[in-house]
């Protein structure tokens, strides 16, 4: 395993644990994989299907050699994280258009979101090298799962969260958790630009997508996907776009999987934004060769809520391999096709919806035909953002095109009868 620069490809030489190459860019981690043997690890991957109680339980380190070989099991903090549903639902195939549409629900995670997947890898890389105090920048998902990791870690967690546009119980749930919270006025970018000028000063160990092993642990998501499927994967994926880490470690792992033929054709790969955020999705359209952020972000799907996306070149080389496209929605497509999502019995947050969302547009624009299959990700629970759920299907002044009110009528067998009827 080795450290290499996205920007410059030099190789880091430091001893000491580094988000950034001395040029500014990002560091890649780059695993040497020649060895490998593609039916070995088939069989050795569905042989840890079947652990109970030991790091191999995990949806993620079942596949340790292919994120984190070095690393000693006895470092490994783990909620036997993965391991999440992919589902089939003809609601959203007769929703979307598509001939053949699965659901893979990282919802289902511990805390509830992907981000599951790559914290318990940048949580345990930083008790190797014995950190005490973990942090990051959030608009909810990453802070709850990093607050998780870290207590069941016996460490402590030191969570930045902009003061408006976010979710309440995200940051509720990773008060309980136990992490100290500070909200500041501003945005998510300010926070990571925060963590870059003074985590090493404070004796942080940053857990955003900055860190090279949140991507490792992210990759899991499409070994997963692969193995549920038979090693034979959909021709799209579809994928929501807040800070990018998702498409990158989706490109990564995809990569991964090609390269050592444990799957035999890359899929293509769609990541969807939000409009109000859209900053990936303007470059790529627009075809410019520089992401312009934006200043002010605003989508309801607050997960999405990210103006200057830090994986965004990573995010790229993954449309580039898989001749992968962008496409951005409006939050009232983005909520509509959330309550399709949460009728289908499966469930998520906003952000999440965004991914059924984009499927169903890049549909009606013929750019996926009707006959392909298509996997989307669902990033979050449905109960990560009840206010969207009020919003939508509670207040008068929305015009939810599939909203479903709370009936209020007597408790008698005629008014019951009466609000069945109503209902049909």
């Amino acid at each position: 395993m080795k450290f290499v620069c996205i920007e410059c490809k030099k190789e880091s030489t430091s001893n000491e644990f580094v988000y950034h190459c001395s040029c500014g860019g990002l560091l890649d981690i780059v695993h040497d994989f020649q060895h490998y043997d593609a039916d070995l690890l088939k069989h050795l991957f569905k042989e840890r299907l079947s652990e109970r109680m030991t790091p191999y339980a995990s949806g993620v380190w079942r596949y340790k050699e292919l994120i984190f070989p070095e690393l000693p099991d006895n470092f490994i903090v783990t909620k036997y994280e993965g391991n999440t549903g992919l589902y089939a639902s003809e609601l959203l195939q007769t929703y979307t258009g598509l001939k053949q549409v699965y659901i893979k629900a990282q919802s289902e995670n511990p805390s509830g979101s992907f981000k599951d997947n790559g914290m318990t890898v940048a949580v345990s890389h930083g008790n190797s090298l014995g950190y005490k105090k973990f942090t990051c920048t959030s608009t909810g998902n990453t802070s709850s799962s990093l607050a998780m990791y870290a207590s069941i870690a016996n460490a402590d967690s030191y969570v930045f969260v902009p003061d408006k546009d976010i979710s309440l119980n995200k940051v509720l749930q990773t008060v309980s958790y136990g992490a100290k919270v500070f909200s500041f006025p501003g945005t998510y970018d300010d926070g990571i630009h925060f963590l870059e000028k003074y985590s090493n000063e404070l004796e942080l160990y940053v857990c955003n997508s900055i860190n090279p092993f949140r991507i490792e642990g992210q990759k899991s998501i499409i070994y997963e996907i692969a193995q549920y499927l038979n090693w034979e994967l959909p021709e799209w994926i579809i994928v929501p776009g807040g800070a990018l880490s998702n498409a990158t470690a989706l490109g990564k792992g995809l990569s991964d999987l090609y390269t050592l033929g444990l799957i035999k054709k890359m899929p293509r790969v769609a990541v969807v934004q939000a409009e109000g955020a859209s900053p990936f999705h303007k470059m790529v359209s627009q075809q410019q060769k520089e992401l312009i952020p934006e200043p002010v972000p605003y989508t309801r799907a607050s997960a999405l809520n990210i103006g200057n996306p830090p994986r965004w070149k990573k995010a790229l080389q993954t449309l580039l391999q898989t001749q992968g496209v962008t496409i951005s929605v409006t939050d009232e497509e983005i909520l509509d096709a959330k309550a399709m999502i949460d009728k289908s019995g499966i469930g998520c947050e906003p952000a999440s919806a965004a991914t059924i969302a984009g499927l169903r547009n890049l549909v009606s624009k013929q750019v996926i035909d009707k006959e392909e299959s298509a996997l989307c990700i669902l990033t979050g629970n449905i109960l990560k953002d009840t206010d969207v759920l009020k919003y939508y299907h509670h207040e008068e002044n929305t015009n939810a095109t599939y909203k479903n009110t709370i009936h209020h009528t007597n408790l008698s067998r005629n008014s019951i009868t009466n609000s069945m009827n109503g209902e049909k």
